[in-house]
């Protein structure tokens, strides 16, 4: 039955590709003379099968990217190749059945073919014209498909008795799950600067210097890109816009929604089928017998699905008066709606909102002005870029246009000023010393053109410079370091008497944490060491300006939890596929290389060549 399953589920997919993917693709001519492309141990790759594999794949990459692809484009993504290894795989496991002789019997193959809806006709039943037709549009023969279909079918039946009652070692997902649930008792506690005996002075300049030559990485400045630019903005040029008041009003008629919003209300509607239903749980809830939400779950809904948002007076029609004169929280009706009585609850109040005119202008103003600087900068945009092509220089440009120059010592962190825009940041990292300056546009119909003077490599940064940050480092590792050694002085001390309280720490007692807990307070990698750590050692981890100290007291097992049941049983069916498909892959391979394909590459060029 699961083989006769397994058959009949690639039946369908041999339709899918050929009479649905394949459907007006025309066979491929090459002038009569290249049948195939090569040969897997007995079995034949025919020109046909390529093709249509090839188009198909192509076909559907341009389906999924939204745009025409190229044979030059799908063979720089390796589609061809892909194509070619899949059919060299299903011939050499072909070339394989029909060595030991696998395949389904005559009575077999009719049983499938009557079954395939796609060949019957308006009576259910067998319509060998449906079946002639749909072959013509794959542009295949009946013995064609049905040949496909015996080879298809002991394919199945080989890769089902490879693949069925294949278990990964249950040892193997034992271990998997106990490294996950494995868990932790243990205590500990930290130490801050606030708790050292003896304060951190202040470092002298030689502990400075020698703490900025130790830690050199730390104080390296990026590749830096030296940049002389123009730029054009919106701005620059506002005063030489006019706004009247025609325009200003015009737009801000066009935008009434947003200067003039209504009162509106927050509101539920509950609908009810018949007016005595609706009255009735109104009141219920007037005597206190039920709730809102109960009555909505009672009619199989939730909040969500009730829900209106805001809404205002011509929102809710005869409903209108009653629900905007009730107040916050209050349940109104039943009242009329278009799909019968309900009740509503109020659940906010949005106040009228009216910007007159006159308050509105400066935004309308500005909005006007901005759209209209847009435009002169694109009538101006042309001018520029010829001037650029003529080979004017930045200082001509300043002077023959409303440009302005600037400069800016440009890293891949830059954010500020005119690196705040992505059109500027994506010149500045693709920008080549032997680069022509060019006109492009930003993001708020801005132009800029750049030009590179210089590329500093990543370098020291002066001490100088960086001697705030040094100092701040040199304090952290000196609170550190002094902070250690307070702690291993403690440890003795714990080790003998083994109080965490008696040596003046306030301890924090953890059980059964396992590997991905989160212990606030601790570094990222807090909960590997203490998994590395044997029962009843001490440990000191430093943790940016602090240290900690951590006794481990006790390792569990993993806790049995439906949870961990999950993450077994998915273990399980994942490791079992993959070494399923391991198998599988192997017997492949060990097919292809006792058939030892032969690959013709002149009818594969071929091939190509005609999907150009």
């Amino acid at each position: 039955m699961a083989g006769q399953n397994l058959s009949k589920t690639f039946v369908w997919i041999i339709l899918a590709l050929l009479i649905v993917g394949l459907a007006g693709f025309g066979a491929i001519n090459l002038g009569g003379t290249i049948r195939t492309i090569g040969t897997v141990g007995t079995q034949v790759i025919t020109v046909d099968e390529y093709f249509r594999e090839l188009q198909r794949d192509m076909r559907a990459f341009e389906q999924r990217a939204g745009q025409p692809l190229t044979m030059a484009q799908a063979q720089a993504l390796g589609l061809d190749q892909q194509v070619l290894s899949r059919l060299v795989s299903i011939a050499a496991i072909d070339n394989e059945t029909a060595e030991i002789g696998i395949s389904i019997g005559d009575e077999k193959l009719q049983q499938e073919i009557l079954e395939i809806p796609a060949f019957q006709g308006i009576n259910g039943q067998f319509d060998r014209e449906a079946y002639r037709f749909a072959l013509g549009q794959a542009n295949m023969n009946e013995i064609e498909f049905e040949t496909n279909i015996r080879k298809e079918s002991a394919r199945t039946l080989v890769q089902g008795a490879i693949l069925a009652g294949v278990q990964m070692p249950p040892v193997m997902i034992d271990t998997l799950v106990e490294f996950i649930g494995a868990r932790r008792n243990f205590i500990w506690a930290k130490l801050d600067a606030s708790q050292l005996k003896t304060p951190i002075t202040e470092p002298t300049d030689e502990a400075l210097q020698a703490y900025y030559d130790d830690n050199a990485d730390n104080f390296m400045l990026p590749e830096t890109k030296k940049l002389s630019y123009v730029l054009l903005s919106p701005e620059m040029v506002l005063d030489q816009v006019d706004v009247d008041d025609d325009a200003m009003r015009k737009l801000y008629e066009e935008r009434a929604d947003k200067y003039n919003v209504p009162e509106r209300r927050l509101v539920e509607r509950l609908v009810f089928g018949e007016d005595s239903e609706a009255k009735s749980a109104k009141a219920q809830l007037e005597v206190g017998g039920t709730t809102f939400e109960t009555l909505v779950q009672n009619r199989g809904l939730n909040l969500g699905d009730i829900d209106l948002g805001d809404v205002t007076v011509d929102d809710l029609g005869d409903a209108a008066g009653p629900v905007f004169a009730a107040e916050v929280g209050d349940v109104v009706g039943p009242l009329p709606t278009s799909l019968g009585p309900a009740l509503f609850r109020i659940n906010g109040i949005l106040a009228e909102r009216v910007t007159s005119f006159e308050d509105a202008t400066p935004e309308l103003r500005d909005q006007l002005a901005g759209d209209r600087a847009r435009r002169l900068i694109e009538l101006q945009a042309q001018d520029i870029d010829d001037l650029l092509a003529a080979g004017a220089t930045f200082d001509e440009l300043v002077q023959e246009t409303d440009l302005q120059a600037g400069q800016i010592g440009w890293t891949a962190a830059s954010t500020d000023g005119i690196a705040a825009y992505d059109a500027f940041r994506n010149a500045a990292a693709a920008i080549k010393d032997t680069d022509f300056p060019a006109m492009v546009f930003l993001e708020d119909g801005g132009v800029f053109a750049l030009e590179l003077d210089e590329v500093l490599p990543a370098r020291a940064e002066p001490f100088a410079d960086a001697r705030d940050r040094v100092v701040e480092g040199w304090t952290l590792k000196a609170t550190e370091d002094a902070l250690e050694q307070q702690a291993n002085s403690l440890i003795l001390d714990l080790a003998t008497d083994g109080g965490f309280s008696e040596a003046g720490l306030t301890p924090r007692t953890e059980e059964g944490l396992t590997r991905s807990a989160y212990v606030e307070g601790t570094p990222p990698d807090f909960m590997t060491e203490i998994f590395s750590m044997e029962p009843g050692e001490l440990r000191i981890i430093v943790n940016d300006g602090s240290v900690l100290i951590v006794r481990f007291d006790k390792e569990l097992p993993a806790e049995d939890s439906p949870e961990l049941e999950s993450i077994r049983n998915g273990f399980g069916a994942e490791l079992n596929q993959a070494l399923s498909q391991e198998l599988f892959n192997a017997f492949v391979l060990d097919a292809q290389q006792r058939a030892g394909p032969k690959i013709d590459q002149q009818s594969l060029n071929a091939v190509q060549a005609s999907l150009q």
